[in-house]
């Protein structure tokens, strides 16, 4: 069995505990790769590769969450364990392209930063300007930590103005106002904070009544979409989608955890 390992030896407050797992790893006999300089990977993957009758087969894990044994116990995360060829090959993509940098990912589905996961969703946003200018049924649904990076912060704004209903809910930082007239009147949000801490990042957009959802690593800030390796993924079996979007109706209809973010910090 051949293991390679990819060790983000900048985690916060996990620096040693994860130099100490690579030198055991290593020990161990797997190939242990290391940080890259001013680049911090935040990306949670796991890719099995095996032979099944004969046939390579590819089995894919994509979190929002890290392996840790403390927040574990603590914090609320969503994965993917997917077989699926379209997901699998493009994560033995980055897989590649965090043993060799000089190496271009070719993906399809997956977003990652900080080369593709900001266009990608300022992309995806445009789509449902799009499709509210043109009468179409078009919405955004946010679950993150933290929403801070500005341009897409506009963007959102835009997106309003246009028609766009968006929703949001927010753990953490919010700097965004809502329900301001001509500019986020269209813009709700909330914030949840329960037994446990919210990690879940999740990005839904109604796209004309086709529906797509993303499960990522990232919040909408600065540092995740510049200067950090990222990966969103869609979900794209119909049923695992519903289960997302059953999920955060249910957060967002939230009457006892949940308060209200309006332009007046009111709550």
């Amino acid at each position: 069995v051949r293991v390679t390992v990819f060790v983000e030896v900048q985690a916060r407050f996990d620096e040693r505990s994860n130099l100490e797992w690579g030198e055991r790893l290593e020990a161990a006999g797997a190939q242990v790769l290391y940080s890259y300089e001013r680049l911090k990977v935040h990306a949670k993957l796991l890719l099995v590769e095996r032979r099944e009758q004969g046939r390579l087969r590819r089995y894919a894990y994509l979190g929002t969450g890290n392996f840790h044994e403390g927040t574990a116990r603590l914090y609320v995360d969503s994965a993917l364990l997917t077989a699926r060829p379209a997901i699998t090959a493009e994560v033995q993509e980055v897989f590649r392209h965090l043993a060799d940098r000089g190496h271009r990912p070719a993906l399809k589905h997956l977003l990652m930063a900080p080369s593709g996961l900001r266009s990608g969703v300022e992309a995806l946003i445009d789509r449902e300007i799009e499709h509210a200018l043109n009468g179409r049924d078009a919405g955004i649904l946010l679950k993150l930590n933290s929403l801070e990076d500005q341009a897409l912060v506009r963007k959102l704004y835009d997106a309003s103005t246009a028609g766009v209903e968006v929703r949001l809910i927010i753990r953490g930082i919010c700097c965004i106002v809502p329900g301001i007239k001509g500019m986020s009147e269209r813009i709700r949000g909330i914030s949840i904070v329960d037994r446990y801490l919210e990690h879940t990042r999740a990005y839904v957009f109604t796209n004309g009544g086709r529906v797509e959802a993303y499960l990522a690593s990232a919040d909408w800030m600065e540092r995740n979409m510049d200067r950090r390796v990222e990966v969103a993924f869609p979900l794209l079996d119909p049923t695992v989608k519903q289960e997302l979007l059953d999920f955060l109706e249910l957060q967002w209809r939230d009457n006892v955890k949940a308060r209200v973010l309006d332009a007046g910090l009111t709550n």
